[in-house]
C-alpha cells in the first residue's frame, strides 16, 4: 500500500487471516486480545470482540499510509440477517471513532444478498458508507453509487474496465501494469453509460431473489464468496480462540506457583484486571 500510494484501500476475511500469518503483525493481535480481556468476561464474547477489534486495527493501520477511506468487511455469516449487519456495523464505526477515526473515513463492506442491501440502505441514512461486496449480476444493482470493480485475475480484465469509477487491484497486478508499456484505452464513461439503452430495474424481496436465482454465474458465485469468507472467518476466530486460551494458561501456571498448598485462606488475586477469591483446598 505505501509503495503504490492508492486513494482507498480495502480488506475482507481472507486478507486478514493471510496478514495474521506474518509475526510482523502480531503486535495487532495481542493489542485486540488484550482490549477485547478487559471489556468482557466472557471467552466466547472475546473472541468475537477481538475479532472485530482486529479488523479494526489492521484498518487503523492502513489509514495511517492512505489519505482516503478503508473498507472493512462484515461477518460473511451476517449475510442473511439484516437487523444483524446493521448492528454489527454500527459496531465497527464504534470501535473506529474510539481510537478516533472518523466514519467519514470507513466503509462497512456488505454481502450484495437482498439483506444486505437492505442493511445497506438504513446504514447510508445513517451517514455510514457501504461497500457492496460479492456484485455479480444486475440484477444486485440499480442504486446511485460509484461502481468499483474487484477480484482481478489478470492484467486483461483491468485493461476492459478502464474508466470505472474505481478499482481494486491487488499488489501483484498493480506491478504487471506498472511494468508495461502498453498504452490503455479508456473504455468505460459517464457518457456511454447514458447513451446505454438498459431500463433501470427495480425489484422487491421475491422477484430480487427468483431473478438471482435464475442467474445461475450470480448465484454461484455470491454465494461461494460467501462461504469462503465465512470460512476464513471461522479459521480466523480459531486463532484467536487458541491465543486466548494460551493466556489464560499462562496466567493460570503463574497463579500456580504463586500458591503455598499448606494456606487453607482465601488468597485473592487479578484475573483480566478483576479482583478475584482463589481458596485452596
Amino acid at each position: 500500500i505505501d509503495q503504490y500510494g492508492p486513494q482507498d484501500a480495502t480488506t475482507n476475511p481472507t486478507l486478514i487471516l493471510n496478514a495474521t500469518k506474518n509475526p510482523r503483525y502480531d503486535y495487532l493481535i495481542n493489542s485486540a486480545i488484550e482490549y477485547a480481556k478487559g471489556k468482557v468476561s466472557s471467552n466466547e464474547k472475546a473472541i468475537e470482540l477481538a475479532a472485530d477489534k482486529l479488523l479494526v486495527n489492521f484498518g487503523f493501520e492502513i489509514l495511517k499510509i492512505i489519505p482516503g477511506r478503508i473498507s472493512v468487511e462484515i461477518d460473511a455469516k451476517l449475510s442473511f440477517d439484516t437487523e444483524g449487519t446493521i448492528t454489527k456495523a454500527r459496531h465497527l464505526i464504534d470501535l473506529f471513532e474510539e481510537i478516533g477515526v472518523d466514519k467519514s473515513r470507513v466503509m462497512i463492506k456488505i454481502a450484495s444478498t437482498w439483506e444486505g442491501i437492505q442493511a445497506a440502505k438504513i446504514l447510508e441514512k445513517e451517514g455510514i458508507q457501504c461497500n457492496m461486496t460479492l456484485l455479480f449480476s444486475f440484477i444486485q444493482f440499480g442504486y446511485k453509487t460509484i461502481v468499483m470493480g474487484a477480484s482481478f485475475r489478470n492484467t486483461e480484465q483491468i485493461e476492459e474496465l478502464a474508466g470505472c469509477d474505481f478499482l481494486t487491484i491487488s499488489p501483484n497486478l498493480l506491478t504487471q501494469l506498472q511494468c508495461s508499456h502498453k498504452k490503455i484505452e479508456r473504455k468505460l464513461s459517464p457518457n456511454t453509460a447514458h447513451n446505454c439503452l438498459e431500463q433501470k430495474i427495480t425489484y422487491n424481496e421475491k422477484t430480487f431473489k427468483w431473478n438471482l436465482n435464475e442467474d445461475p454465474m450470480a448465484t454461484e458465485k455470491l454465494t461461494e464468496g460467501i462461504r469462503s469468507f465465512a470460512q476464513d472467518g471461522r479459521t480466523l476466530m480459531l486463532m484467536l480462540k487458541q491465543r486466548l486460551n494460551k493466556e489464560d494458561t499462562m496466567i493460570t501456571e503463574k497463579i500456580s506457583e504463586d500458591i503455598v498448598l499448606d494456606d487453607k485462606t482465601s488468597k485473592p488475586f487479578k484475573l483480566f484486571g478483576r479482583l478475584t477469591e482463589f481458596m485452596v483446598v
